[in-house]
């Protein structure tokens, strides 16, 4: 059951960085996300306002909550424009790269990644340097491919701190995690004076981004709770599996065929990076 939530969570995860993709064609990709974290805050809260805070408070996981809130939202920032400006077979694998982070950081905090960690770095890097290669020839495509990498730094920062927050509590660090990233939005809203264009018709997509994501953390959740996590880590971590078929399918995505070799070795490089990095 636990590699069935945990390949469930790739899917959904894959499929709604899709649909937030195309989404940022027409939308602002800030209002994208806005509105879409603005919808999981407010699912969130719900819970939180039933199960209330645990016996120690805001301590142990609030500080971990804003950080990765802060960084989350600056990968969203750059993964949407970059899905919907480049090649989303490309960009997704890049910005799955991210996963490097929290093992590179645990390394230095005391952690000791195996031996799979680590090939799975080096493969993953090889990887994206072929299926990125085409994308920076002549300097036409370098801008999503520079904003996956961005955004590859954001997610890794935010799920360092995910993890160490989620230590004290898992919900509670998401909830503090999206609280933080809405209250950065609010402010950008009121000083722009806008709500980022979005119409009325158009907030029924961004609610489905939104609740997409969070079913997908919710899934992993509960995917490492009834099982190994280094097992949900490696199904986990195909999401971009699921973006690279849909634009494939539904965009006529067409990739070179040194980049499907790349995407094809990055996705290797992830999943041994998965597998390494957790016991």
């Amino acid at each position: 059951m636990s590699a069935v939530l945990a390949l469930l969570s790739a899917v959904v995860w894959g499929s709604t960085d899709f649909v937030a993709g195309v989404a940022s064609r027409t939308v602002r990709p800030v209002a994208v996300v806005a509105w879409s974290q603005f919808v999981a805050l407010v699912a969130l809260t719900g819970i939180v306002a039933v199960q209330g805070l645990p016996a120690s408070g805001f301590a142990g996981w609030g500080p971990w909550a804003v950080g990765a809130g802060a960084f989350g939202a600056l990968g969203l920032l750059c993964f949407y424009p970059a899905l919907a400006t480049g090649t989303m077979g490309v960009v997704a694998p890049i910005a799955s790269l991210g996963a490097i982070i929290p093992v590179v950081l645990g390394v230095l905090t005391g952690d000791q990644p195996g031996v799979l960690a680590w090939a799975g770095i080096a493969v993953a890097i090889i990887g994206v340097v072929l299926a990125s290669g085409p994308e920076l020839e002549g300097g036409l495509h370098a801008r999503p491919v520079m904003l996956a990498c961005l955004a590859a730094v954001g997610f890794g920062l935010a799920l360092f701190m995910i993890d160490r927050g989620s230590r004290e509590s898992l919900l509670h660090t998401m909830w503090g995690m999206r609280l933080t990233s809405c209250l950065g939005y609010a402010v950008l809203a009121v000083a722009a004076r806008s709500l980022g264009g979005v119409r009325a018709r158009q907030m029924p997509l961004l609610a489905a981004i939104g609740l997409g994501d969070l079913t997908a953390n919710v899934l992993f959740g509960l995917a490492t709770s009834m099982g190994m996590v280094s097992i949900a880590a490696v199904l986990g971590s195909l999401y971009p599996v699921a973006t690279i078929l849909l634009a494939r399918y539904l965009l006529n995505e067409r990739l070179r065929p040194i980049q499907i070799v790349g995407v094809a070795v990055a996705l290797v490089g992830i999943v041994l990076l998965a597998g390494g990095g957790h016991g």
